[in-house]
């Protein structure tokens, strides 16, 4: 069953690349799980032009070491391109103050991903390719992600996944244990875990996703990031033609 989904994924993202003349895929390496099942997706289906790309920016050094770690398993090129030095100027520049690894402020960290989102539309364009985005179920639910920054990507091959689905899927295309065993994180600040800043688990939200079912109160904060953040996945308003 799992072989089955990963063969249809990797089919769809072949006849994406068809429908929409492209010559290859990009996709960012964070070192987490998402990234890695997506990579992984990746280069099965397109294995003489799929790029992974790792963007360390102010991050935390295993992340990039799990990335390099996944390419060299599973036979990904790979690029990497160090976004410390242009997210610190740009945060000066912004806000007159040097960077505050520890800081919260998501008009200043979700710089991150958008920088990271710049450099694979760079990658992609260069080399007539498709941005592939990392985004599970769970993530596109509740929309967490960055607007115009992980959310920027032409395609979202595991959107349809909850984490659990992501995690089999993950053992069968065979990332390495590191990976799908660590927290996740967003890493946009140090210590960053992405279940505390949801106030949910990811088996919460699988439940309820899967299910219907779940506590009271986590009803309530899932349906509540759901309404707070559809925003993140409708297009910009038009008004009517007057």
């Amino acid at each position: 069953m799992v072989d089955d989904l990963a063969k249809k994924i990797e089919s769809w993202l072949r006849q994406q690349m068809i429908d929409r003349g492209a010559r290859g895929l990009v996709v960012g390496l964070s070192g987490g799980i998402d990234s890695a099942v997506t990579a992984a997706l990746c280069i099965n289906a397109c294995p003489d032009n799929t790029l992974g790309l790792i963007m360390p920016c102010h991050s935390d050094p295993r992340d990039a070491e799990h990335a390099v770690l996944l390419a060299e398993k599973i036979g990904l090129g790979y690029k990497t391109v160090v976004l410390d030095e242009i997210f610190s100027q740009m945060v000066v520049m912004l806000t007159g103050e040097e960077y505050d690894p520890g800081q919260k402020d998501l008009s200043v960290v979700n710089i991150k991903p958008r920088l990271r989102m710049t450099t694979l539309y760079f990658h992609s364009s260069r080399r007539r390719s498709l941005v592939v985005g990392t985004s599970n179920l769970c993530e596109t639910t509740v929309g967490y992600s960055t607007k115009y920054g992980d959310g920027g990507a032409d395609l979202l091959p595991i959107a349809n996944l909850v984490k659990a689905e992501v995690r089999e899927l993950a053992r069968h295309l065979g990332v390495p244990r590191e990976i799908i065993e660590k927290p996740p994180s967003a890493g946009l600040w140090h210590g960053h875990d992405d279940e505390k800043e949801l106030g949910v688990t990811y088996d919460q939200l699988d439940r309820y996703l899967l299910t219907g079912q779940a506590d009271e109160k986590v009803k309530e904060i899932i349906d509540e990031l759901a309404v707070n953040n559809l925003h993140k996945k409708q297009m910009p308003a038009i008004p009517p033609q007057y």
